[in-house]
């Protein structure tokens, strides 16, 4: 009997060895964080995504600042949930939520009006919403939506707030990219995916969008104190996931995820690099770059090709309506 007791606790040693290692790996693999103690109070900043994630993890980070959050999203009972919370930690009672539907510019549009109803300055505008991998979906506009949601949608609601960025000057829009756009391509005969569709290509072509976007749109702010920066959070740990097999089947449950799971960031560290990009002192007149683990990251070749910036610029120009006079908010 006491052989058989001295296994059980051989055993039990060897598992709790194995956790406790694979806690400290996990901690080791989290990346920079930002550690500069800057306020953000009175500023008015807008994230799309905030209810869950790595979007939760920024308001609520920016809430503790001092910031006036708004908590941009499609689901509003998930983002008033999110919203108490956060304002129950953080005692800001300055945390709103406002439905804004990436997948419907009509929603997008509605989102800005009132918006701008409530207030005269925006000055952050952090572009983090996303959809990964997911099946052939389209948007209300007929956009597909991995495209449709990560770029397209974005487009339109940075333009549509333009003119209060710069109102608001020195002021900042920060794009959470992603380091799957280095396999990205942007497919000039089939943008939306329309003849053939592939879910992990069309969200590096959409990943791909954002950085070559940041880039045309930093080029056309110069000199109006507004400042563009793309990044990429890390391999978070995030609902961002759900579509993709290999993290939901059983099987994975069991035998994979518990392997990779020391290499995914939470959403706490994951947020890190956006809260950089918006508050860091030092980034104040830095543009167009590209930003991991609060450092700055080159950028694939692909997206440093301003030939085809300037043509995925004028195609979202076309499909979302933002063309000389047609994106007035009504």
């Amino acid at each position: 009997m006491s052989i058989f007791r001295n296994k059980i606790i051989l055993v039990s040693s060897a598992i709790g060895t194995l956790i406790g290692g694979t806690v400290l790996l996990k901690d080791r693999m989290q990346g920079a964080s930002f550690e500069k103690n800057v306020r953000a109070d009175g500023k008015v900043v807008i994230i799309t995504g905030a209810n869950t994630g790595i979007g939760k993890e920024t308001a609520h980070a920016l809430a503790r600042r001092g910031a006036h959050v708004y908590m941009a999203c499609r689901d509003m009972v998930k983002c008033e949930e999110a919203r108490k919370d956060i304002v129950l930690d953080t005692r800001n009672p300055q945390v709103y939520c406002r439905e804004c539907d990436l997948a419907s510019m009509q929603s997008i549009r509605q989102f800005v009006k009132q918006f701008k109803a409530e207030q005269q300055r925006l000055d952050i505008l952090i572009n983090n919403a996303g959809v990964m991998r997911c099946p052939r979906t389209l948007t209300k506009e007929g956009i597909e939506l991995q495209l449709g949601v990560n770029h397209m949608g974005h487009f339109l609601l940075t333009h549509l707030l333009l003119d209060t960025l710069k109102l608001s000057a020195p002021s900042r829009i920060v794009v959470v990219s992603s380091l799957a756009h280095t396999r990205g391509q942007i497919a000039l005969d089939d943008l939306n995916s329309a003849k053939a569709y592939d879910e992990a290509k069309a969200y590096e072509q959409s990943k791909l969008a954002n950085v070559l976007f940041t880039r045309e749109l930093a080029r056309r702010l110069e000199g109006t104190g507004v400042t563009v920066n793309a990044l990429h959070p890390g391999i978070v740990d995030t609902e961002l996931m759900r579509h993709m097999g290999i993290f939901n089947s059983w099987f994975s449950g069991l035998f994979v995820r518990p392997f990779v799971w020391p290499f995914l960031k939470s959403p706490l560290y994951g947020a890190q690099t956006t809260l950089y990009a918006a508050l860091d002192p030092d980034l104040e007149k830095v543009s167009g770059q590209y930003f991991s683990d609060c450092a700055p990251k080159e950028v694939a070749e692909q997206a440093k090709d301003d030939r085809v910036a300037k043509w995925l610029w004028a195609v979202s120009e076309k499909w979302t309506g933002t063309l000389t006079g047609t994106a007035a908010v009504s």
